[in-house]
Order: structure tokens, then sequence, then C-alpha cells
């Protein structure tokens, strides 16, 4: 059944699917205030959604977003006494999408002869004083994919703090001094020492799985001056002394044709074949064998799982039996192959150089996007809502989506596209929308012959723009039903191109995924 459109006589604005005005749940509820009341359905009033909607579709459309993502390791190592094990790799910050050079909205210009950098940073661990002494300024730079990136390289945890966990804040400041927000990282584990000992699958959290994040360094003579991270620039591997990349991790399939090796699941063992891809570029090395290594030497014979801070080889498969294989090195920044030697007394290892031993870490990062575009505030973005999962309840005429994820709050609208959707705040991490009707999309949706994607997004009540990753879809259903008065009756091909996409689809009318 085609959905059914609400009067626009009883509904100002956007028609949506909960268009009874005799429910009591139709109406926004308010207190004696004029505040909406928990738990009731909420919507801007006509007068100012007109200009709103006006603002998303141009945010829409013009891509202002600003996206904050914070790189940053799984496990920190502890310091002790005096000594200072800054965070390795270092966690970094990159600053991305066109809404960072967009021109303030009026209120929030700059003053005249302002210069220097638009924003800085500052970064610590939660729960610190925030001085000086614990925290460290971020000076971001433009790279030449017009990214802003910087870089924490001296924070670190000493034995005086007894946390097995904390997580890492980053406050941003615009010139001029207002606050743009706190951002916070996935949570870190403190260890005391890289595990020497044969690693268990029982210790989960220190293994590392196909499928996830990590970063491979090389440090020469343990020095820290001479560390080199594993990255891509211009479309090729090296070896950088300040910028790291997180590589994806998969376990390859062995018995596959050469160039073609499909991911497999499971915790990454010694002795797997694997391969590393960028999480940004995409640029993948040659499947590799990952090895352990014990005093400079590859252990071929090794099969355990491999563990946070490990240090490992990788061996191009392939070569003449006896010859020890070639391995993955660097050569100052390149990034080029080792030819191993066999070792003399035990047949079971192979004798590596400094440069192809590899430290592998498991790495996160998380996203936070905005736009500060239509908002006329002086009020910080954070916290930044953060959408998981969407869940769909209903269909046809009358549809509900519950959208499921971090820091949401009364204060938020669920859009579609252009087009707001009544909400309903449950609780921090829930808020239940009513789907707009198709004919808010546009006046021949009677007819609708093809798909309807939207983007899914939130709006804030002073008008701060939430983007996220999700779509929504309104796809058509086979019905029949009479045209408008006056209106042909469609062609006999037309009601076969919508059984066609009645079967090529569901009976429902929504479908729901995420953008790629």
């Amino acid at each position: 059944m085609d959905p059914v459109g609400a009067d626009p006589s009883t509904h100002p604005g956007p028609l949506t699917h909960l268009s009874l005005p005799d429910s009591s749940e139709a109406r926004p509820r308010s207190g004696a205030d004029g505040r909406s009341l928990p738990g009731s359905w909420t919507r801007s009033s006509p007068g100012p959604a007109a200009v709103l909607r006006e603002g998303v579709r141009q945010c829409l459309q013009q891509q202002c977003e600003q996206t904050v993502r914070i790189l940053h390791a799984k496990v920190a190592q502890k310091s002790y006494g005096n000594e200072k094990r800054f965070f390795c790799p270092p966690p970094c910050v990159y600053l991305a999408g066109p809404g960072w050079r967009v021109k303030p909205v009026q209120g929030q210009a700059h003053q005249a002869g302002e210069t220097g950098p638009i924003v800085c940073g500052y970064m610590g661990l939660d729960g610190a004083s925030g001085s000086a002494a614990e925290t460290q300024k971020l000076n971001f730079e433009e790279q030449p994919d017009s990214r802003e990136f910087g870089c924490a390289k001296t924070l670190y945890i000493s034995d005086a703090d007894k946390r097995k966990h904390f997580r890492l804040v980053l406050r941003l400041v615009l010139r001029g001094g207002r606050e743009l927000g706190t951002f916070h990282s996935h949570l870190i584990k403190v260890i005391s020492k890289p595990s020497q000992k044969k690693q268990s699958l029982k210790n989960t959290d220190l293994c590392i799985s196909s499928g996830s994040k990590v970063s491979l360094f090389n440090r020469l003579r343990s020095q820290t001056v001479s560390t080199r991270y594993l990255s891509v620039e211009d479309g090729d591997f090296v070896a950088s002394a300040r910028q790291w990349a997180a590589f994806t991790l998969h376990l390859a399939d062995e018995h596959c044709s050469q160039g073609d090796f499909p991911p497999r699941e499971g915790y990454v063992h010694y002795g797997s074949l694997v391969q590393l891809t960028c999480t940004v570029t995409g640029i993948t090395l040659p499947p590799m064998i990952i090895r352990k290594v014990a005093k400079q030497c590859a252990l071929l014979d090794v099969d355990e799982p491999i563990s946070q801070l490990h240090k490992c080889a990788f061996q191009f498969p392939g070569g003449p039996p006896g010859e020890g294989g070639t391995y993955l090195c660097l050569a100052t920044e390149k990034v080029v192959q080792f030819q191993a030697s066999p070792c003399p007394k035990e047949a079971n290892k192979a004798l590596l150089n400094d440069s192809s031993c590899w430290t592998i870490i498991g790495t996160e990062s998380v996203e936070f996007s905005f736009s500060t575009s239509l908002a006329c505030t002086r009020e910080p973005v954070t916290p930044v809502p953060l959408i998981s999962t969407l869940e769909l309840s209903g269909g046809g005429d009358v549809a509900t989506l519950e959208l499921h994820g971090e820091n949401l709050h009364a204060g938020l609208k669920v859009w579609f596209g252009e087009v707001e959707a009544e909400t309903m705040y449950r609780s921090p991490r829930s808020l239940v929308c009513v789907v707009p009707d198709v004919a808010a999309f546009g006046s021949d949706w009677r007819w609708l012959r093809t798909p309807i994607t939207v983007p899914v997004s939130l709006v804030r009540a002073d008008g701060l723009f939430y983007p996220s990753a999700f779509s929504f879809t309104y796809t058509p259903e086979y019905s029949v039903r009479s045209g408008p008065l006056g209106a042909s009756a469609p062609a006999a091909d037309a009601d076969a191109l919508l059984e066609s996409i009645h079967h090529e689809f569901t009976r429902t009318n929504f479908h729901l995924f995420i953008q790629t």
C-alpha cells in the first residue's frame, strides 16, 4: 500500500505519517512555560522552520561539514619513576571537511586584524588537572589533501596513576578564544610492558583479530628519535618520522589464486598469511607471512596469537627454500625488501637486520562531524551526537524510526534530507522519530518509479547541524491505484516496471543502509 499523506491544512510544515488530528499522541504537548514535556513529540514552529529548512538544504548541497578525527593506540605503556614512556604511536588529530574554510555566520566573525591558525588544540588525559604540564598544545598544519594535522608527541601516563583504562581529551579553541568543544577518544588500556609469555586467547583484549586496525613502527636501538612509522604518501608506502597510518590487518586465504585473497575472520597467529590495507587510501601491500621476532631473528615455527606491542616481521611468500626469505624493511624513508640469512645453527630461524623488525599495536579512531554554518550561537558544538544503529518499526502508512547512539538529548531533531521529522527523546542513547511521508519529497510521489534515498541527520535547537553516515530509502510498492482525476492510466509497461520493483525489493516501503 502506498504511503498516505497528511492534510496540510491541519499540520503546518512538511507532511509526515503522523496525520491523526484527533490523536493526543499526534499533538506536541507542552507545560505551562511552553517547554516540551519529556516523552512528547516535538517539532520546530512554522516560522523559523522554513528558514531552518532552507539552511539544512544548503548544508546538504554545499557539504559544509567539519570533521574532527582522533587516532590513537588501543594500549599505552605505563611510565615508572622519572622515565617518560611517550605514547607510541603518538595520538594525532585530523581536521577535515570544507566547513573549516567557510566564512563564519554573523555573530561569529573573527575580530579585525586577527591572524594565525583558525583553530588550535590542547590534548591531555581525562581526569587530569588540565595544567600546562599535563596538556600538550597541538599546532595544526595543512596536509597536501587539505586536511589539518596535529600530533601530541609527549603524552605519557605515570605510575602514580593507578587506572587500568583512560581516555584522551581534546579541547579545540577557535581564533579569538571561543571554545569550539571538548572531544574524547575511545578507552585506552594501560599495560606495564609487552607480554613476553605465549599469549592465550583467553586474554583477548591484548590479541589482534583479523579486520582490526593496527599501526607498525620501527625503532632502531630503542631510541625514540629514530622511530619511523609505516605510512602512505603520494600513493607509496613510506617510513615516516612524523606521521603514522592505520592499516586494516586481514587474514588471507592461502588456498586462493594469486591476486585473490578474500579476508577471513579470527585472531591473527604468527605464521599466518596476512594483508595490510591503508584505511585512508585503500592501498594494499602484497600478502605476507607474519613472523615473531626474538633477538633479531624471525622464528619460523611459532604459531601463537599475536599480542599488542610485540616485535614481528613480514615475510614475502615464495623464494628458494633454505635462503632465509625476503622481508618488509625500511631504508631511511623508503620501504624496501630485505633478504634474510638462514641461521647457521637453527633451521627454524632467519637472521634479520634492525630495519626489518616492526612493533605492532592495535589502533582506534573516533570521528565527530558537525557544521556551524547554520548556528547563531557561541555555545560549544560538543557533546557531538553519535548514531550507531537505526531500528525501523511499522511500515506502509505509519512508521517510526529509533536512533541508537551516544550523546543524544532533548534538544535534537531528526531530519530526513531537508524534511524535519517529529522527534521524541527517550534517553541519552535513544531518539524516536516519525518517518516523514514520501509526499514531502515531491508532488509526483503517487507515481514513484524509483527509490528515493535521503540522508539522516540531526539538528540542534540552536541550528547546529550534525550529519551522519546513515541514509533512509523510500522504495516503491506495487499497487493498483487509480491516478488523479483526469490523469491517464499508467501504461502496461509501467505496471510491469512496478511489479519488477516490487519483487526486487521487499513488501515494506522502507529500507535502511549505511552510505559507503
